[in-house]
């Protein structure tokens, strides 16, 4: 119950490319407070947002297409170190994802709406979930943009979800940011036809969103969202 009941947050304060970290929201939209979103029906789904309000930032940052991209995830945004307590609480288990959207000015596109696309996800292989490897990994969240896309200004939605207190609705804990990125070098070969809108893409009734992870034990645990991506 005690693990039920932690309560501990996490923010993804900035983006790594290439090797060289872009730094606490710069490129990054990120809040002043580390909390989640439990509506999956709130516009804050898309990008975070009341109540957690995020601050604008002027930076679209390049990426090249098929470049692995690293979301770095932090407990809150002044935190410098990188073991597990400055990730995110342990008990936070669950999935980690990434979307894309495209957009006509990634500086300004509010998020809301169709157009989003899953381009990463893990889960649980019976052993460790998805949040764990972030959690016990520095905080590093690794993210391939995909080389058959568009080239262009897109939207990348980084995410974790935390389940501990996931066995009624609400009680998921959805951690989300977005990072604004320009892809160079796509090839543009392959459309998205897979496609979602936020808030809309889960539901409350989601098997990966209502469920108890303590007891009885998870022996197959179903992602929410669409399928990956794949060109």
């Amino acid at each position: 119950m005690l693990a039920g009941a932690a309560s501990a947050h996490t923010i993804f304060t900035s983006l790594e490319v290439g090797g060289v970290n872009h730094g606490t929201g710069n490129g990054v939209r990120v809040p002043s407070y580390n909390g989640p979103i439990e509506d999956v029906t709130s516009n804050s789904m898309a990008c975070n947002g009341p109540p957690n309000p995020t601050s604008p930032t002027n930076t679209v940052i390049t990426v090249q297409a098929g470049q692995n991209v690293t979301a770095i995830w932090r407990y809150m945004l002044n935190t410098q170190g990188t073991s597990p307590n400055d990730i995110m609480d342990s008990s936070h288990k669950g999935p980690t994802l990434a979307y894309l959207k495209k957009v006509d000015d990634a500086r300004t596109d509010s998020g809301v709406g169709g157009g989003w696309f899953k381009i990463q996800h893990e889960g649980f292989d019976g052993t460790t979930w998805g949040t764990e490897r972030v959690i016990f990994g520095q905080g590093r969240h690794s993210i391939k943009i995909p080389e058959c896309i568009e080239p262009g200004q897109y939207l990348l939605r980084a995410e974790m979800i935390a389940l501990h207190g996931a066995g009624n609705y609400p009680g998921a804990q959805f951690y989300m940011e977005c990072a604004q990125i320009n892809v160079v070098g796509g090839t543009g070969t392959k459309k998205p036809s897979n496609t979602v809108s936020f808030p809309g893409a889960y539901k409350g009734t989601d098997p990966g969103v209502k469920i108890s992870i303590w007891w009885p034990p998870v022996t197959n645990y179903v992602i929410p969202g669409p399928d990956v991506f794949t060109c």
